[in-house]
């Protein structure tokens, strides 16, 4: 095998896990090489292409931290940024800190081998390379395997069919045709209004409806921004604070101990604020079914008064908790639903049946369509990482030791898989956190276990089978004292997969995540077993 395919880290993914653990594990010392199977850097921003595509978290926020020159050197144009400035942000880092000559971009890996002999890893890519490494970091997102729903006909049809998670990268015109969407997730929600806008017709075909509130993005704030510029760090620490390192302010009443004027005047301050800190109204929403309710309410209500038609407006009203599923923020979404060439479909009461060379059928009805959109989301934190063929120790498959759900210690490791590590990995904060904040925070934990490992000779670490174990147990348990596993089918228990294990896969709360991270390495870092 030649030389230039055997190295000490080997890093799978480019987006900004990878790119950090690229820079973090280059300045150890340490020969890193990354494979990418995009042609460029950005993992999720690379791909996710759809109109309107656009982060949830400020991006004052949603941003490295591990560079002050880059913190103050770059600015945001808008509140919350849309995809093309995110993807130029990760090409900019990527050109600063000179990343790319050690990127292999175009490359997929297909597999992974655990050589006990040599106490290395041996890899297979889909250009014929074969790696051998020290340490594998999966950077592989928690959001990067699209999901491609098993719907009879689905390749008969001879129009444009599209999926929001791999678009393509020349623009996409729906001037004056006549297209369907599949699906009411955040995706959906997003490009649903801009597709509105250029279509001749817009057909949704909605499964269940989603909790959306309203974004209210406008153009940056360059006073905030200069002022948050002057003291960034203590900006950053405040975040980290917060359960899920997103800055909010979560009131401390309770939603059942204030009178009903006062609590709707709350709903109403948040909701014109936009985004994701409705969900921080009070405290009790996310714990207390009858809190909960009430914030339920208040979001029906809305959708009850943006959208004129009452029968689909009851349609947009979800029936769950809000918060089991992932909360989306929208711009025009409900008002959408007002407009006269827009039509939604209701598949639970008429299901699809198959997709035909013009369109789709359903029990009630056949549609023909110029364009077909899916915006049928991911397999979710384990999917990107289960697609590759991974043999630990004794020649176990990941995929066979993950039958029941993804066992692993803090979201990081595996036991019977050495020195093998996952960033933002099932049973860490992850999609419930900021995901930068979160990225930064694994690849740190993992650079300086990189060099406790090298500083006192040892050739291997993995979690014990015991740590593991009570890990799992410690994730749902937490899971188990909210709303999050109140029954609703969301794709953090990976429901949205047929014959996925239903586990709650998130950990909740990312400062006591970052807390036990830190007692465990205090403790000669406890749950870990070097040899």
């Amino acid at each position: 095998m030649s030389k230039k395919n055997t190295t000490d880290v080997i890093v799978i993914g480019a987006g900004f896990a990878g790119m950090y653990a690229l820079y973090k594990f280059r300045k150890l010392g340490l020969r890193v090489r990354v494979y990418e199977a995009g042609s460029g850097v950005g993992g999720t921003w690379f791909w996710n292409r759809y109109p309107g595509a656009r982060c949830d978290v400020n991006s004052l926020e949603y941003s490295y931290q591990f560079s002050d020159e880059l913190q103050q050197e770059w600015s945001w144009s808008e509140r919350y940024s849309a995809q093309p400035e995110i993807l130029e942000y990760a090409n900019h880092v990527a050109d600063r800190f000179d990343l790319t000559k050690d990127i292999q971009f175009d490359t997929r890996v297909l597999a992974l081998e655990y050589d006990e002999t040599t106490n290395l890893w041996i890899g297979k890519t889909d250009k014929e390379d074969k790696f051998v490494t020290k340490f594998c970091v999966m950077a592989t997102g928690c959001l990067s395997k699209h999901n491609v729903p098993s719907i009879d006909g689905l390749d008969q049809f001879q129009g444009e069919l599209l999926h929001t998670g791999k678009w393509p990268h020349s623009p996409v015109d729906f001037k004056g045709k006549s297209v369907g969407v599949i699906g009411t997730g955040s995706s959906a929600i997003q490009s649903i209004p801009i597709i509105a806008e250029q279509a001749g017709s817009l057909t949704v075909f909605q499964r269940t409806p989603n909790f959306s509130v309203p974004a209210h993005n406008a153009p940056m704030d360059k006073t905030h921004e200069a002022k948050v510029k002057e003291n960034y760090q203590e900006f950053r620490a405040q975040n980290a604070a917060q359960p899920a390192a997103i800055r909010m302010t979560i009131n401390p009443d309770s939603a059942l101990d204030v009178s009903e004027d006062e609590r709707v005047s709350v709903f109403e301050r948040s909701w014109q604020e936009g985004g994701l800190p409705f969900a921080a109204s009070f405290s009790d929403i996310g714990i207390n079914l009858d809190a909960n309710a009430t914030a339920v309410d208040f979001v029906h209500q809305k959708i009850r008064g943006i959208v004129n038609d009452p029968e689909v407006a009851q349609m947009l009203c979800p029936q769950t908790v809000i918060g089991c599923k992932r909360l989306c923020v929208d711009t025009d979404y409900y008002e959408t639903f007002n407009r006269k060439n827009v039509d939604l479909v209701d598949i639970k009461k008429t299901p699809i049946k198959n997709i035909t060379e013009s369109g789709l059928r359903t029990s009630a009805a056949e549609y023909k369509f110029d364009s077909l959109v899916l915006a049928t989301g991911f397999d979710a934190m384990t999917g990107a990482i289960l697609s590759m063929d991974i043999k630990g120790r004794d020649n176990e498959l990941l995929a066979d030791r993950w039958k029941a759900g993804p066992k692993n210690y803090l979201g990081l490791t595996v036991n019977g898989f050495p020195n093998l590590f996952m960033i933002t990995g099932p049973g860490s904060p992850s999609v419930l956190s900021n995901m930068i904040v979160a990225i930064e925070q694994h690849v740190n934990f993992i650079a300086n276990l990189l060099e406790f490992i090298l500083k006192n000779d040892k050739e291997k670490v993995e979690s014990n089978l015991n740590a593991e174990n009570n890990w799992v147990e410690l994730v749902n348990n937490i899971a188990g004292q909210t709303l999050y596993t109140s029954g609703c089918n969301s794709w953090y228990i990976g429901a949205n997969i047929p014959g996925k294990p239903s586990v709650f896969m998130p950990y909740i709360g990312f400062p006591s995540y970052v807390e036990k991270c830190n007692e465990i390495v205090k403790d000669s870092y406890r749950g870990f077993e070097f040899s």
